[in-house]
């Protein structure tokens, strides 16, 4: 369950990467911005994507804690569990 979350969110972040990050970057300890060169308007696109693929609403502070896949992994998770 938790591999196919992460492949789903790959999928959707790969969606947004600039033209010089490649997919393969992706990993669970990549940071959005940082290291994936992903701006905050795109950010809030993969959040909106995030929550039409999981079912799920994210709040702000889960937004301000989506610093790497693996955080936005984590809080996707405890969602789908909270439900």
């Amino acid at each position: 369950m938790q591999e196919e979350r992460y492949q789903q969110l790959k999928e959707i972040v790969q969606t947004y990467l600039p033209d010089d990050v490649a997919a393969d970057a992706i990993t669970l300890d990549s940071n959005f911005t940082q290291e994936l060169n992903i701006n905050s308007a795109n950010l809030v696109d993969i959040v909106l994507d995030v929550e039409d693929a999981f079912d799920i609403m994210l709040e702000n502070e889960d937004m301000d804690g989506m610093q790497t896949v693996k955080d936005a992994l984590k809080i996707i998770n405890t969602k789908i569990a909270d439900k």
